[in-house]
């Protein structure tokens, strides 16, 4: 359990976010001069350098984003550039990509970071460039909700690159797509001209993550405990109906691959807060976003260790030999299970949102939301090292397949980074700083 005796202030943490942006800048610059494009988008690293995984090209976005949220820290213009100038060549062929769930990933953190900067004045408006931004955001939304199952009665969801019976945890946080499409007035045109509502499909996919992919202790299965998330459900497609939980890169059906918590706790923070937004928001809709949100995020808090730092799956088989794990800080170096600070960088993000939106309620989220990032701006997280090109150390990929580098002498990985983790550390670095200045609330509905 995330140990709150000690609370943290938001102002304690000020002197390691700048700590933070100066190791940032040149690890940016190292992938973007020294990392082979030519070979795919840089996914993980290995013994410290950044290497592909040939698949959908799906962290791009993340790795050109961070310097977009590198410039807005910093104010150097030269990640600007990067950005910019790397986001119309590698980006905008995905805004089209229809073989894919990951939109939110992808054009969200470039072309949606770069009209935010736009419409918040920290870039010079231009409208052609402004509205470039927007034809993208609005294609990707339509695209991204275009790839849609039907359930019956007006229910659905996104779904996953495995095909119309796959529902990912992931999808929930590309809903931030048809959330900005809509935003910018656009819709999804079908056959005959029929028009589908973009916000019409987010809740539905909202609605149906929350009803399979959440657990609420109803005694759904034997391992049905309040807040534990199944990484995937599947869907018989001809009779539309839900058959079983599954997963790609957690443990088992049965137990909680924490990143896929994460994503969920992320996911729906924003979705919740850009609902929250809407003139005259809807009371059974914000309920119906906070349910699943509320149930993941304590689940996160009491099942992961002290230090507010999960291993790769709450069920992991070896977990048992670390004794009672979950009462002390996690052990990144152990023999026997990995642990995943990526999962922690998404997650943080969430409980401060949550924490936020309940106000007074919602102290212990944000408590849990500080106390995360600390330990992931320590010296054993965040990487000052030159000639390591990731930020954000002891992050995991894919451990069931073991894609993961693993150091000589060592039996599981550790010290490596992943782009997503990367991301999301500066996500909720940017975030923190613009709260301490009192600049206004990251949202990336801010356009």
């Amino acid at each position: 359990m995330i140990d709150l005796t000690n609370p943290v202030r938001l102002a304690d943490l000020a002197p390691r976010l700048e700590q933070l942006w100066a190791a940032s800048g040149g690890k940016i610059l190292s992938v973007e001069h020294e990392f082979d494009f030519a070979q795919g988008a840089p996914v993980h690293t290995r013994a410290g350098r950044y290497m592909p995984r040939g698949w959908t090209e799906w962290t791009q976005g993340f790795q050109l984003g961070s310097a977009l949220l590198q410039f807005e820290a910093t104010g150097d213009e030269q990640f600007l550039d990067l950005g910019r100038t790397r986001t119309m060549l590698r980006v905008l062929p995905h805004v089209t990509h229809f073989g894919v769930h990951d939109h939110g990933f992808t054009v969200v953190s470039t072309f949606g970071n770069l009209m935010r900067l736009v419409a918040e004045g920290h870039i010079p408006a231009n409208r052609w460039e402004y509205a470039c931004y927007r034809v993208a955001l609005l294609s990707s939304g339509a695209v991204q909700a275009r790839r849609w199952t039907r359930l019956g009665g007006g229910e659905g969801y996104i779904y996953s690159f495995n095909g119309p019976h796959s529902l990912f945890a992931d999808t929930i946080r590309s809903l931030r797509s048809l959330a900005l499409a809509h935003l910018l007035g656009g819709h999804l045109t079908g056959e005959q001209d029929v028009r589908y509502s973009l916000l019409d499909r987010l809740l539905a996919h909202a609605r149906t993550t929350a009803r399979h992919i959440v657990y609420y202790g109803k005694g759904r299965d034997g391992y049905d405990i309040r807040g534990r998330v199944a990484h995937e459900a599947i869907f018989n497609v001809d009779s539309r109906t839900f058959r079983c939980p599954s997963t790609q890169q957690g443990y088992s059906p049965f137990t909680t691959w924490t990143r896929g918590l994460a994503w969920i706790i992320c996911g729906y923070a924003e979705i919740l807060e850009f609902m929250a937004s809407e003139p005259d928001p809807d009371d059974a809709t914000l309920q119906s976003l906070l349910r699943p949100l509320q149930a993941a995020s304590d689940y996160y808090i009491d099942s992961t260790p002290a230090c507010g730092i999960p291993y790769w799956d709450t069920g992991a088989p070896n977990l048992h030999r670390l004794g009672d794990w979950a009462a002390r800080p996690a052990d990144p170096v152990n023999p026997w299970e990995p642990v995943d600070s990526s999962a922690a960088a998404i997650a943080a993000q969430g409980l401060l949102r949550l924490g936020k939106y309940l106000g007074p309620e919602g102290r212990r989220y944000e408590q849990a939301g500080l106390a995360v990032a600390r330990t992931l701006l320590s010296d054993t997280y965040l990487s000052t090292d030159t000639n390591h090109q990731g930020l954000l150390l002891h992050s995991i990929y894919h451990w069931p397949r073991r894609w993961d580098y693993v150091p000589d002498g060592a039996s599981v990985a550790s010290g490596e980074s992943v782009m997503w983790g990367d991301y999301h550390l500066r996500e909720l670095a940017l975030y923190l700083q613009r709260r301490l200045r009192k600049t206004g609330d990251l949202r990336f509905f801010n356009v």
